[in-house]
């Protein structure tokens, strides 16, 4: 069994005048094919009025981390980070990171895209945002 931190970014694309995006991290424990635990879980939001380029991504995530198990590895998709090869995406973060490979990482990283989605359209009706 090991730790990780599955996260997923929703709402990278423009709405209106500007980019409203939700973060959400969740901390698990995993083995090669099954969810052992949910721990905790971090949800942020982010306005901006340009796109988002891979170092705001980078940033984003690191605060949404931030707080959560530092010996976990951090597990995004490839695309959230533009496609770029995984040894260069590691070096741009504090703590280990990596791209899923395994079922419970790609499990993760479902649980993470559910919560940010639902997050992010709570919070556009909440506050009207258009």
């Amino acid at each position: 069994m090991y730790n990780i931190i599955a996260v997923d970014i929703s709402g990278r694309h423009l709405m209106g005048e500007q980019y409203f995006m939700v973060c959400a991290a969740v901390t698990l424990s995993v083995s090669a094919s099954q969810i052992r635990r949910v721990g905790e879980m971090n949800i942020k939001s982010f306005n901006r009025d340009r796109a988002p380029d891979v170092d705001y991504v980078v940033q984003m995530i690191e605060d949404t981390v931030d707080g959560l198990n530092t010996d976990a590895t951090i597990v995004v998709e490839k695309g959230d980070l533009y496609n770029q090869p995984e040894w260069l995406s590691k070096i741009m973060f504090s703590q280990d990171l990596k791209y899923p490979e395994s079922l419970s990482e790609r499990l993760g990283i479902e649980i993470a895209h559910h919560v940010s989605l639902s997050s992010r359209r709570l919070l556009i009706r909440k506050f009207g945002i258009e």
